[in-house]
């Protein structure tokens, strides 16, 4: 008759630490996976950053430097705003969308600019409380910027690019895709509501 020997706790403890170390000792695994082996988990996942988000930009209100890289994974509608044009009642339906569909993931970030007409507020403070007293606008908003031509900031230098097309007046659109890559541009025109617009977003969100 054979006896199984059964190894004592401190035997035990000492072979879980060895085998934890031996996990953490394996080429090529980032914390999160090395942790998930040793407990038998999966990793957890964190969307990379894609190079057209991996930017920095003065937040409106404060104009505190935002990383735009915090939106990686998100569906972006990315608008060029002003205060003073035809098109500003837009930010009503841009608030819209961006409280409907925040949950499933859109996110909205508004980049105020004076190149078309001269039609944005001289500061970023005065931008700010137009946006919240007028339109009680929660996206993201960021300082005023230039958005066309060989001024134009590195995002919207980059949609320009990736998309053909560059703004050609307040409120010009682009759609980004969970993946960081443009899906489409919309003009002016193309009011938040548009059911082609909002079609396209529900295609970007779905699983």
């Amino acid at each position: 008759m054979t006896t199984r020997r059964v190894p004592s706790p401190a035997q035990a403890a000492g072979a879980l630490c060895a085998l934890t170390t031996a996990l953490l000792a394996l080429p090529g695994m980032a914390p999160s996976a090395q942790a998930a082996e040793a407990t038998g988990g999966a990793p957890s996942a964190t969307p990379a950053c894609s190079g057209l988000l991996n930017k920095t930009f003065p937040r409106l209100q404060d104009e505190k430097p935002q990383s735009l890289c915090q939106y990686s994974g998100k569906v972006l509608l990315v608008v060029n705003t002003a205060s003073y044009c035809g098109f500003t009642d837009q930010y009503k339906g841009l608030e819209a969308l961006h409280a409907k569909y925040r949950g499933r993931g859109l996110v909205v970030l508004g980049f105020p600019s004076g190149d078309f007409g001269n039609q944005e507020k001289a500061t970023n403070q005065e931008i700010a409380e137009f946006c919240a007293n007028t339109y009680s606008v929660k996206f993201p908003m960021f300082a005023k910027s230039h958005v066309s031509g060989e001024e134009a900031n590195p995002l919207f230098a980059e949609l320009t690019k990736a998309s053909g097309t560059r703004p050609k007046w307040n409120f010009y659109k682009y759609l980004v895709g969970r993946d960081g890559r443009v899906i489409d541009a919309y003009s002016s025109m193309t009011s938040p509501d548009d059911r082609g617009l909002v079609r396209d977003i529900e295609k970007a969100l779905a699983p």
